[in-house]
């Protein structure tokens, strides 16, 4: 069951800026665009990209190679995930690169693809292997984004890399972390805005985010009905927006009646009375499915 500071602290998730917030489209979707060639065109635009450019760790920024820099291509911070997504009914690969520059040092961990974090970010448009828009697009501090539901995909997997820091918040001072993740997001159009594009973004634009995670909630249990929602994760692909027991287009993790039973998930803990409605079961004829997942099972305890 959730503590209670970290209801309080969901209760503050509200703020989802235009840039990473998974907003409307502002044109028409194409159903025959082809995201697989997309997604080759912007990975070898971001390897080109790499190899000139470089990380000044001084100034804390990207720029242009100079003589004796290593290039973000041979620079061993700089990773890269594999991430399959479904994209008009087809499974499309993509390469996302995130830079370490900082882990991070909090014991609570990396978060998950579903957790909630408190984030200082600017983000950048990468125009070609040479460009990068020379002002932020958007930029913020302290601000709480909730992964898989609230951002784009690049920010939902990019994120499990970095851990928060330790509230360094002095009596009267402004709010401050020390020991925080930083780093940098590559993140190409397909795992953005893809070919729709958003305010003040045009579609298929490769997007670069500096990123420096101050706090996360562990367990976050986005819809509040006593399951963390990366438990939510039925099928166990690690992608709990996929799930989505009562086919009503709202996955599980932000589901708040979960098999479409009119009873609330959180109301469903009716056997083992402990504010988790996952262990408690009641039909015997499906004596594995717990009741809040279960729409035969209609039992509320209020």
């Amino acid at each position: 069951m959730m503590k209670i500071k970290h209801i309080l602290l969901l209760g503050l998730i509200s703020i989802l800026v235009y840039s990473c917030g998974d907003n409307d489209p502002v044109s028409t979707i194409d159903p025959n665009f082809d995201h697989a060639a997309q997604s080759v065109r912007d990975n070898d635009s971001l390897v080109s990209f790499f190899q000139k450019h470089y990380y000044d760790d001084v100034a804390g920024i990207v720029k242009p190679m100079e003589d004796g820099k290593t290039p973000l291509s041979e620079d061993s911070n700089l990773i890269s995930q594999d991430v399959t997504e479904t994209l008009n009914g087809n499974e499309v690969d993509f390469k996302l690169y995130t830079y370490k520059v900082d882990e991070g040092t909090s014991t609570k961990g990396n978060p998950t693809v579903v957790d909630s974090v408190l984030v200082n970010y600017s983000g950048r448009r990468i125009f070609d292997s040479e460009t990068i828009s020379t002002t932020d697009f958007d930029s913020n501090v302290n601000t709480w984004f909730v992964l898989g539901s609230g951002v784009i995909r690049g920010w939902t997997y990019g994120m499990t890399n970095f851990k928060g820091g330790t509230n360094a918040t002095q009596p009267d001072g402004p709010i401050t972390y020390s020991g925080t993740g930083k780093g940098i997001l590559f993140i190409p159009s397909g795992l953005a805005y893809r070919n729709e594009g958003t305010l003040g973004i045009s579609p298929n634009s490769i997007l670069m985010f500096y990123v420096e995670m101050n706090d996360s909630i562990e367990d976050t249990d986005g819809d509040r009905d006593g399951v963390p929602s990366i438990l939510e994760d039925l099928d166990g692909d690690g992608k709990p927006w996929n799930d989505d027991t009562d086919g009503d287009n709202i996955p599980n993790f932000v589901d708040t009646d979960d098999d479409g039973d009119l009873v609330l998930s959180v109301n469903e803990d009716t056997v083992i009375v402990d504010g988790n409605p996952a262990n408690d079961f009641s039909d015997p004829d499906n004596p594995a499915l717990p009741d809040y997942l279960n729409p035969n099972i209609r039992k509320s305890k209020i």
